[in-house]
């Protein structure tokens, strides 16, 4: 039985969370009572590497085999006696578990380690974005504890043309692409924070203009 451990070095303060792999699929989920928990959401969540991730993988009493290499352009890496390896959407552990698999062939009971020394696929992941009817569309570094209240702010707040109970939240989860309704009206006219959802990483607001 094969050992797999894993360690991610945080970065000048990176918090890094990711999503986990899934199959894109829409669905709209009310708001209210029956509205997930999304503030501990993010908690559940392994980093998942990416394409420019640099990777330190250290095989126990194996020195020579142990390699710090970039994941490239298709998403591989190259490891000793292993060859090449899938590496891009994988978590640390994963990725350790499937080298030590290999090695299983040449080196008795591996312990393999993989660690995320530079964490560069991160910086789009981290973000979250507004666009549509609001004052100045952005996009800025999640924070951990950052609502839609504060995103709406940060942007500026609304024009006078935004439909504000008509926005919506996009989200990547495990299940595929979640979009939840967002009442701005009501969080920022009558201070009802039912909708006030706490932002998760890659999380995209848009808020639609009204017809006339």
């Amino acid at each position: 039985m094969f050992k797999a451990c894993t360690t991610i070095f945080v970065l000048a303060g990176l918090l890094v969370l990711g999503g986990c792999a899934s199959t894109p699929d829409t669905d709209v989920l009310p708001s209210g009572e029956d509205a997930p928990n999304l503030a501990e959401a993010a908690l559940l969540d392994d980093y998942r590497i990416g394409i420019g991730d640099v990777l330190n993988v250290s095989i126990w009493r194996n020195a020579d085999l142990s390699t710090q290499a970039s994941v490239l352009p298709d998403g591989t890496i190259s490891v000793p006696l292993v060859g090449d390896v899938e590496a891009a959407g994988q978590t640390t552990e994963s990725l350790a578990a499937e080298i030590s698999e290999v090695l299983k062939s040449y080196i008795r009971e591996p312990v393999v380690t993989v660690s995320v020394v530079s964490a560069a696929s991160a910086e789009f992941l981290q973000r979250v974005r507004i666009t549509g009817a609001v004052a100045s569309p952005i996009s800025i570094v999640h924070r951990r504890g950052l609502t839609v209240l504060d995103l709406v702010l940060q942007a500026g707040g609304l024009t006078q043309y935004a439909n504000a109970n008509k926005a919506l939240l996009y989200r990547q989860t495990d299940e595929g692409l979640k979009v939840y309704p967002v009442r701005l009206r009501d969080i920022l006219e009558r201070g009802r924070l039912e909708t006030n959802y706490t932002m998760l990483p890659s999380d995209i607001i848009t808020v639609p203009e009204k017809s006339f």
